[in-house]
Order: C-alpha cells, then sequence, then structure tokens
C-alpha cells in the first residue's frame, strides 16, 4: 500500500516546528511589502495565471450549452427586476448586466461562461405545448399546455418571483387558469412560490402533486435545523455579497436565491411509486421515483404524447451536490447514478428533450443519450471511487485530493463543478459509508477549535513569525496553506487583525480562482465577515416559512419542542403532561431529566397537568407568548406548567460566528 499522506493536524504541528526554528535561526523577512489591510484586493499574478490555464483546459470554441441555453426564447423584458410590496428588489438580473464584458481575472473563466448562461432570462418554448421561464430565481418554473390551463412545475421560492413569472406567461401565451401544479421534490427553491400561481383558498379544488414523503421532508428539513441551514445559506448562496467581477456569481444552477415571500401549500395528490400516471386537462404523464437522489423524496416525469422527460434535478447540466454546504442529510451517488440510467431505459429511446428544474433542456436523442449518461457517470464515478479508496485506508481529507474526474467527463460543459465539486462530494461519499470517524484514535475526541487553536499559537511562541512565513507563502500563491494556518491564529485570538486581513486576502485568492460558484460565494464570504466582522443585517436573516410552520404535524411539533430545550440547564427537569388535541390526537409528554419524549393516543392519570387545545395552540408553546396561550389552552392541573416546561427553551441567534470562534 502507498505510503499514506500526513494528516492536517500533523502539518501544523511540522510547521509550527518549523516556524519556531526559522524564528530561531534570525531568518529575515523579504515580504514586508505585502498589502494588508481589509480592502478587498485584486487577482494576483498567481490567481491571474490558475484562470489563464482555464482556457487551455477547455474548448470555448463550444458554444453547445450557449445555444441550448438560448434556444426557444419567446419574451423577456429588457431589464429584469422583482420587487416586493414595499418596493424591496428581491430579485434581480439587472445586477448582472456587468457579465456582458469578458471574464476578469477575479474570476475563473468557465464559472464566468456558466453565470452568462444563467443570465440569459425570460420565457422559452421547451416544445409544443411546453414552456419555461427562466431565470426569474434559483429555480425554473415549467408550464405545461393543457386543454383550458396551465399545469405549473416547481413555483419557484418567492411568491413575488413566481407571480412575475405568471404574467409574462400571461402576457405572451395567454391568461388561463392553473388545472394542477406539481412539485418534483422538497426542497423551498420548488415550492416557496406556490401562492404566487394559485391562492390558497382555491386549492382544495387543485391537484397539488408531489412524491410520497415530500411534505415530511420540507417541514423537518427547514424546521428542525432550519436557523444554522439558514446562516451557512448565506455563506453558499452568497447573500452578503454584491454581484460583480469580484462579488457574486452564478452558483452553478441560477444566479443565487430570491429574497421575497416564501409560501407554502400541502400537496394533495401524491405518487408512491414508479410507473403510476395521471391525467390532467388532456395531458397524460407518468412518473418516475427517484428518493435519495438529489432529495430525500423526488420524481421525475415523462410526457408520452410530447416526446418530452422532466428531469427534476437528477441532471441540471452541471456536477451536484451528494453533500450540500448549507448542510443537509447526504445523498446517495449510487442511487443516483441507478435512476438515471432507469429513466434512460424507460423512456431515453422515445424522448425527444430533456428538461428540468434548473439551467436548460437538451434536444435530440444522441444528445440526450450522452447527457444522461455522462451525468450518471459522475455520480457513479465518485461513489464508486471514494469506496476504492476506503477500502485501501485512505480517509476523507486525503480522498479529497486525490479523485479527479476521468478527463473524457471534464471536457464537457455541462459535467463542470459549477455547483458541487467532485472533493467535497467524495466526502459525503465517506460519510453516508463511515461517518466522522477516520479511526485514528488521535480524533476520537479532538480538542474545540478554539482550544487547540490557542494550544498551536503556545507551541509557536511568537505570531510574528508565523505571519512573516504566512505573507511569503502567500506572495508563492499557496493560499490553501496561508488560510489554514492564519485562521488557527484567528481563532487563537479574533482581534489579531493582521491574521484576520492575510486570511481573508488568501481566501479571496481561492473564491477568483474556484470553479463552484458556492465555492466562490463561500470564500468570500469569509473573507468578508474576517474584514467586517460577522454580519448582522436583518434583511439577510433567513426565516422559516410561516406557512411552512402552521404545516407541521403534532409530533413534529413536540420534536422541536424536544430540539429547543436545553438539557444541560433542564436535567433536574422532569414532567408528565397529557396533551388533549381537540383537532388531533391525544399525546403523553414525558419530560426525563431534561429530555423530552412523547406518546400518541397515550395519557397518564398522574400526570403533572392535562391541556386542552386545538394543534395550532402548540405553537403559542414554541414561540412562549404567554398571552395568546392563555387565550388558547386550558390547563387543569399544575397552572405554571407551561411556564415551567418552556424556561429552559433556546432561542436562537441566527448570526452565528462562522470564521472566527
Amino acid at each position: 500500500m502507498k505510503k499514506k499522506k500526513l494528516i492536517s493536524s500533523m502539518l501544523l504541528l511540522s510547521a509550527a516546528a518549523i516556524l519556531t526554528s526559522c524564528q530561531d535561526s534570525g531568518e529575515t523577512d523579504t515580504s514586508d511589502n505585502l498589502e494588508l489591510n481589509k480592502e478587498t484586493k485584486s487577482a494576483t499574478k498567481e490567481t491571474k495565471a490558475a484562470n489563464e490555464a482555464v482556457y487551455a483546459l477547455l474548448d470555448f470554441d463550444d458554444t453547445g450549452e450557449q445555444e441550448a441555453a438560448e434556444q426557444g426564447l419567446i419574451a423577456a423584458p429588457e431589464a429584469l427586476e422583482v420587487k416586493d410590496k414595499d418596493g424591496k428588489i428581491i430579485w434581480s438580473q439587472k445586477a448582472y448586466a456587468f457579465l456582458e464584458e469578458e471574464a476578469p481575472d477575479t474570476a475563473n473563466p468557465s464559472l464566468w461562461q456558466n453565470a452568462r448562461n444563467n443570465h440569459l432570462y425570460g420565457l422559452f418554448e421547451v416544445t409544443e405545448g411546453i414552456y419555461q421561464v427562466r431565470g426569474y430565481d434559483m429555480t425554473n418554473i415549467t408550464f405545461i399546455k393543457g386543454d383550458t390551463g396551465w399545469i405549473v412545475f416547481d413555483p419557484l421560492m418567492s411568491t413575488e418571483c413566481a407571480s412575475a413569472a405568471f404574467e409574462l406567461v400571461k402576457d405572451n401565451l395567454g391568461d388561463f387558469p392553473v388545472r394542477a401544479v406539481i412539485m418534483s421534490h422538497p426542497h423551498v427553491d420548488h415550492y416557496g412560490g406556490i401562492k404566487g400561481i394559485i391562492a390558497e383558498e382555491d386549492a382544495a379544488a387543485i391537484p397539488i402533486i408531489a412524491p410520497e414523503g415530500f411534505h415530511e421532508h420540507a417541514v423537518s428539513e427547514n424546521i428542525y435545523a432550519g436557523n444554522a441551514m439558514g446562516r451557512r445559506a448565506g455563506y453558499q448562496y452568497g447573500t452578503i455579497l454584491e454581484p460583480g467581477g469580484q462579488g457574486s456569481l452564478s452558483i452553478g444552477i441560477g444566479m443565487g436565491q430570491s429574497k421575497g415571500t416564501i409560501s407554502y401549500i400541502t400537496p394533495n395528490d401524491f405518487i408512491v411509486e414508479t410507473g403510476e400516471m395521471r391525467t390532467i386537462d388532456g395531458v397524460e404523464m407518468e412518473f418516475q421515483m427517484t428518493p435519495g437522489t438529489e432529495a430525500p423524496a423526488e420524481m421525475n416525469t415523462w410526457f408520452p404524447a410530447k416526446k418530452a422527460l422532466w428531469l427534476a434535478e437528477n441532471c441540471t447540466g452541471t456536477l451536484h451536490n451528494l453533500y450540500t454546504l448549507r448542510g443537509a442529510q447526504v445523498r446517495d451517488g449510487n442511487a443516483w447514478a441507478e435512476y438515471i440510467m432507469e429513466a434512460l431505459t424507460r423512456y431515453g429511446d422515445q424522448a425527444e428533450v430533456v428538461f428540468q428544474s434548473h439551467n436548460w433542456p437538451h434536444w435530440g436523442s444522441d444528445t440526450i443519450q450522452k447527457y444522461m449518461t455522462d451525468t450518471a457517470s459522475m455520480y457513479k464515478f465518485i461513489n464508486d471511487q471514494t469506496l476504492m479508496y476506503i477500502n485501501q485506508g485512505y480517509t476523507e481529507d486525503e480522498i479529497a485530493h486525490m479523485i479527479a474526474l476521468p478527463k473524457e467527463l471534464e471536457k464537457n460543459w455541462y459535467t463542470r463543478q459549477y455547483y458541487g465539486t467532485v472533493a467535497h462530494n467524495s466526502k459525503a461519499v465517506y460519510q453516508k459509508y463511515m461517518g466522522w470517524y477516520d479511526a485514528n484514535p488521535v480524533h476520537l475526541n479532538t480538542l474545540s477549535p478554539s482550544d487547540s487553536a490557542k494550544k498551536f499559537a503556545e507551541y509557536i511562541g511568537s505570531t510574528e513569525e508565523v505571519l512573516k512565513k504566512a505573507k511569503k507563502d502567500f506572495e508563492k500563491g499557496e493560499y490553501q496553506w496561508v488560510a489554514e494556518i492564519t485562521n488557527v491564529l484567528v481563532y487563537a485570538d479574533p482581534e489579531n487583525k493582521e491574521a484576520r486581513y492575510l486570511c481573508a486576502d488568501a481566501l479571496e485568492q481561492l473564491a477568483y480562482q474556484a470553479e463552484s460558484g458556492t465555492w466562490r460565494n463561500a470564500y468570500l464570504s469569509g473573507a468578508k465577515e474576517l474584514r467586517e466582522g460577522t454580519t448582522s443585517n436583518p434583511d439577510l436573516k433567513a426565516t422559516a416559512s410561516a406557512d411552512l410552520q402552521m404545516a407541521m404535524t403534532p409530533e413534529m411539533m413536540f420534536d422541536q419542542m424536544g430540539i429547543l430545550l436545553d438539557t444541560d440547564k433542564a436535567q433536574d427537569l422532569n414532567l408528565k403532561i397529557n396533551f388533549n388535541l381537540t383537532d388531533a390526537s391525544c399525546y403523553l409528554v414525558t419530560v426525563n431529566s431534561g429530555v423530552l419524549l412523547y406518546q400518541k393516543d397515550a395519557q397518564a392519570k398522574d400526570a403533572d397537568a392535562t391541556l386542552t387545545m386545538p394543534r395550532k395552540a402548540m405553537f403559542t408553546i414554541l414561540a412562549k407568548d404567554e398571552e395568546k396561550q392563555k387565550k388558547s389552552i386550558q390547563i387543569e392541573g399544575k397552572e405554571d406548567i407551561l411556564s415551567t416546561l418552556t424556561e429552559d427553551m433556546a432561542e436562537y441567534e441566527f448570526f452565528f460566528n462562522i470564521i472566527e470562534p
């Protein structure tokens, strides 16, 4: 077996010894001229060279993807900005007008080209009777014309964006009623705009179709870890950044997140198995279930009369995520590949066009066969190659630096790493099969980052000498290492401005070179917060949709209570509470040493209290709203039971630190 690479902590220890040795030797520093301040920097010569090399790697004369992105355009406004009811801009393509220029040195030219393609917005014809509005949000919204109205697929993230897209359709194709809404999977950018398409009072009369498990996953993903996921999504999607050649670009599947109103209507028709059919307003559809691919619940749709295959988010014209940087359950690369190949088997010989919820369609039998096969190959390769390395004893960090797509797959514009990357997707495979532990017992119970950083600083002895060495490495273009070592200094002493600014400079150069839009955003967001401090702008705070919260089942709400309960503070808390929900079931909640448990259809005779209420009154408990509790909850037993229960429930701070302790 090949000699394994040193793990990062060993590298840091070795560096500490070397730096201490340099300090003792009296070696002089030659990099004092390196500019260190909090301002954004331009591209270094190393970054310019790295981005210039991309032109030799890829065929920029191959304009196939650009032509596909342009094909079928019917109409588009000259400038696109969507505003909310207060006049606040919540989505803007106008902000990306700079993409008409050539790629600057501060942007990977491959990502720049993808951004240009995603900047092509408007109403497009996919094939006869199928239309898409693209570039009106992170996602595409699709309209299928039936005998009398529209079947709408994936109604965007924000109601304002969905409404604007629908107006574009009405203006150019006619004002017809919505006959059905179909949501391919439970990520917010695929359902959040639904109330911009239909009113909730009309929902009962309209089929709202989704794959089995949609509701549970939509709620749980955005509620249970919603605060942390929302904060981290700000880094992934660049919400704290300004668009520009030194700012945010495309994220590979769109320009980013809209910032409007997120709505939710619970589906009323669920697809359970592959092969199920629906005929709505004269349009026949066959569904293929693809659970565990891009989402835990997801489905493709085949339109036999139109020879058109909707691939949801299973094929998107880029490498997607087996693990998304905002945080989510890891996805199954093997299943992802198998479901694409199953779709190819079922529909590939007949399909004349494939289209999806991000980026643009692909037309023609030969193109479709290659597009789907190549896409499946990416996920299968990452899964299998990672497992091969795992079985040779390599760890996730080692594998991430060893694995690279086969050269033929790398040449395709639609398999480039604009959203996901091979490196971090390989870590997802490692996590799925092996978990967080790399089998080295040193890592069983490592110190916290702050404690570890302080010990490194203590062993190193002189942070000034570390910074001198880091400046030299920066000038050599070793930006990843510079970011790592200076971030150790930041964790040891967050007030060390020289370390903060040098770390920010290194992250910035990594961003300028990144082909992945999400990596670029993460690097630039980290750099911004190192220079300016953690963001606290309330306009950038992501909050769970009120509609989504109100759709929580009693079980979900009890789960959320348990998550909020700080057991460290409440470990002496022991309670039994009967919950009698007048419009649902009864439950027994037991708090055992600060741990909240519940049982459905159970009550205790010796309960501390019995609460009678409608299901929605449970939200007053989660919100600690005592006034509304008095109005909506009847209490038999201990009158102060709710204040006792909620006293030690946590209240989250959204803008927690990420790049510093």
